[in-house]
């Protein structure tokens, strides 16, 4: 797998934003886009661990 993709949505109730990786358990949020980006890169680290290949590209 060379890509990940993320749906990111604008959380309107509570504010900040929620990003949801397409075909994987990875499930993130931030009070904004910038910080966002930062926790989608984490989660993608701590899901991937040393036997499983990490995505080289992230899309959200």
């Amino acid at each position: 797998m060379t890509e990940i993709i993320f749906e990111v949505r604008e959380d309107v109730a509570d504010g900040g934003y929620t990003a949801a990786a397409l075909g994987y358990g990875i499930h993130t949020q931030a009070e904004t886009l910038e910080e966002l980006r930062a926790m989608v890169k984490d989660a993608v680290r701590c899901y991937f661990d040393d036997s499983m290949q990490a995505p080289k590209i992230i899309r959200s």
